[in-house]
């Protein structure tokens, strides 16, 4: 992780934090005797040491952690464009738009620890893992895409997925680009099945195009039957991770989807065979012509399905 990514972290939270704030995050971060303390560019705003070293420094950061939310407020962080565009220059599909202040800056405070010595730094993170409450480990969920050694945190990441707290598998499953890059074509499409069986908006997945493959969209077909069977409904923009995949089962599922009574269906359908490659899923398609010619002229995008 480079300084650049906690200096843009740090901006955002020195933005929307009172003198007495900043002081305190300031005072838990500041770096032991002898370790230079670079600067930044934010106006009239020092920053803390790029890293904390120095036997109680890991204490010291870990205790503000958890205190956290004793001494700042509970404000909303809302990011501009600039700032968005800054992060993902560093971090491409990191987000902290929408986050709780406390939030923000228990993940800015895990990457002011020291990952020099790979044990001392993992046992101070592992310690928070397994001694956190809810919001904590939503902080460290977030904190991911930031944290060294980022194979250490695989399990732990793929345990969040199996979790029963909505907000915790809600900060590893949305915007949070660790699960693309480093889970594995199964976990990944556990991510993916558990988000849509929960009623949460796959678009807010980050990497959802680039991870796309057969065994997901032949699992979706079988869960979409399940979900028939039993009178329920799949959302439309499930179908966005097939069209890629049709084949003559899935191409029969198309055929439901046109069929049905409900228009979100059958634009899914027609973006799904707009994308196949399978010459029987485009012949499906010219059968409905006011949708194939949405779908061609890219008035019918898979965004207008996004709820």
């Amino acid at each position: 992780m480079s300084d650049i990514i906690k200096q843009k972290i740090w901006e955002i939270i020195a933005s929307h934090t009172s003198p007495a704030e900043v002081e305190w995050l300031q005072q838990k971060s500041v770096s032991t005797p002898g370790v230079s303390t670079p600067g930044v560019s934010t106006p009239g705003v020092s920053t803390p040491g790029a890293s904390t070293r120095g036997s109680s420094a890991p204490i010291e950061l870990m205790t503000a952690f958890v205190a956290a939310p004793r001494f700042l407020s509970k404000k909303i962080i809302n990011t501009s464009e600039a700032e968005q565009a800054a992060l993902n220059l560093e971090i491409p599909g990191f987000s902290v738009n929408g986050w709780s202040l406390v939030r923000l800056s228990r993940v800015w405070l895990l990457t002011q620890l020291d990952p020099s010595d790979k044990e001392d730094y993992t046992k101070s993170i592992e310690t928070l893992f397994d001694t956190a409450e809810m919001n904590e480990l939503v902080a460290l969920y977030s904190a991911l895409p930031l944290l060294s050694y980022p194979d250490q945190w695989l399990f732990r990441a793929t345990d969040a997925v199996r979790s029963n707290m909505g907000f915790v598998f809600d900060a590893i499953a949305l915007h949070n680009p660790f699960p693309e890059q480093y889970f594995s074509e199964l976990a990944w499409n556990q991510l993916v099945l558990k988000t849509i069986f929960n009623d949460k908006p796959i678009h807010f997945i980050e990497g959802l195009e680039n991870r796309m493959n057969e065994k997901l969209a032949v699992t979706l077909s079988d869960f979409a039957h399940e979900r028939w069977a039993a009178g329920r409904s799949v959302p439309a923009q499930v179908w966005r991770l097939t069209g890629k995949y049709l084949n003559p089962a899935l191409l029969a599922d198309m055929q439901h989807l046109f069929d049905s009574e409900k228009e979100e269906d059958r634009q899914a359908a027609a973006l799904a065979c707009g994308e196949a490659t399978l010459p029987a899923a485009n012949y499906l398609l010219a059968k409905y012509t006011d949708l194939e010619k949405s779908v061609k002229s890219g008035a019918l995008t898979w965004a207008d399905l996004e709820h």
